[in-house]
């Protein structure tokens, strides 16, 4: 592909990309892998170049754009070189016209920008939330050892605070790896291993994961229970919670049991687990506000009825996992955003209506002190954004 040609295959692209995050659509990481896989012809050179300007038109532009030509002349105007491309010859874009209108820059949509504000989130926080994600491992403890792992990556740096944690440079694949196929290694953000640990899973516990998801959390936590006690791994969405036997025997994992969960009839099926688990962990349907550095178009998907709906979801669920909790056992709450209304807000909202509960102090090398729990930070602490609180039963 020429340059020119790249330009308007990224202008294709992100019309594709703001029309999903206005409908609530595929995540643009899917729309590109599906633009390419019907472009064969598109090299590995093609491929980044043209992944490139698009997420570089992305993290430029808070509001979502009208449209990806708008989007691209806003890049243009921060990257001159771009503005040749634009002519109308072969595969090149249309030639700019003198008063056409470009997309506004900018960081995060106004009235988000307010909310993260009044949760101490700053113009130079918010930018870190953009900025480019390294990519961190998780070694697992019950298929390898750190010094191994090192080894075999020497570029590989220690994360303070992590005894497993290592962080390598963002451009590093993985996933063919001897020590990643035989389970010894996971993908996993610093931070998510860091709310991991406060939740200071032991071996034996009997342990429900209430929205596992694909079961990120429930390797981790399964790991530091050294594969011995009870995991129940529950989520409504059968196609990621699908995902975990498959994870759970690459990593050595047998105590995790996936429970497939009716939406909407979720507290008949946790019935039988009434008053019984030493700790309910429930990562919660979220904004997502920590993960921008990975998913930046997500910004342009959230509105506030859609944040409305989410956190009535997150405190239903803190109602729901509490019922499962026996008598002095802990019920962390966790949310990959940097909302109050997502994090300490419902941490508050929940020990008011729930007389008899007490919330427990997580270790102080997890973040920063936060309303009622902790707070981790991309600008503070190099992980995603995180909220995390540890509530004990009475």
């Amino acid at each position: 592909m020429i340059p020119a040609a790249r330009t308007q295959a990224a202008i294709e692209l992100l019309d594709a990309i703001i029309t999903s995050a206005r409908d609530g659509g595929a995540a643009a990481d899917t729309l590109i892998a599906r633009y390419f896989a019907d472009r064969r012809y598109a090299g590995s050179k093609d491929r980044r170049a043209v992944r490139g300007l698009v997420y570089d038109a992305i993290r430029l532009l808070g509001e979502r754009p009208e449209n990806g030509r708008a989007a691209m002349l806003a890049l243009a105007e921060t990257k001159p070189e771009l503005t040749v491309h634009f002519g109308g010859e072969g595969h090149a874009p249309s030639a700019i016209e003198p008063d056409e209108p470009r997309a506004r820059t900018g960081l995060v949509p106004k009235w988000l920008g307010r909310m993260l504000t009044a949760g101490g989130i700053d113009r130079v926080q918010q930018a870190a939330l953009l900025d480019r994600a390294p990519l961190d491992i998780r070694v697992n403890t019950l298929r390898g050892d750190v010094a191994t792992v090192r080894e075999a990556f020497p570029e590989a740096e220690p994360i303070a605070g992590l005894p497993n944690g290592l962080r390598l440079p963002p451009d590093s694949s993985i996933e063919r790896h001897e020590l990643f196929e035989s389970g010894a290694i996971e993908v996993q953000d610093a931070g998510s291993q860091f709310v991991s640990l406060a939740s200071a899973a032991a071996p034996g516990m009997t342990v429900i994961d209430l929205c596992a998801g694909g079961g990120g959390k429930t390797l981790a936590l399964a790991a530091m229970m050294e594969n011995r006690g009870r995991i129940v791994a529950s989520d409504i969405d059968r196609g990621r919670l699908s995902r975990l036997p498959a994870r759970a025997e690459r990593a050595g994992v047998t105590i995790a049991e996936p429970l497939l969960l009716d939406g909407g009839r979720e507290a008949h099926a946790l019935e039988r687990f009434t008053a019984s688990a030493d700790l309910v962990l429930i990562d919660a349907p979220c904004s997502g506000t920590g993960t921008w550095r990975r998913n930046p178009e997500a910004r342009w998907r959230l509105n506030p009825d859609r944040l409305a709906r989410l956190t009535a979801t997150q405190s239903s669920l803190l109602d729901l996992g509490s019922r499962c909790v026996k008598s002095g056992g802990a019920l962390v709450h966790i949310v990959c955003s940097l909302l109050d209304a997502e994090g300490c807000d419902q941490v508050a909202a929940f020990v008011t209506r729930n007389p008899g509960w007490t919330v427990v102090e997580i270790d102080g090398a997890i973040g920063a002190p936060h309303g009622l729990g902790r707070r981790l930070t991309p600008a503070t602490h190099s992980t995603d954004g995180f909220f995390v609180a540890m509530m004990r039963a009475p």
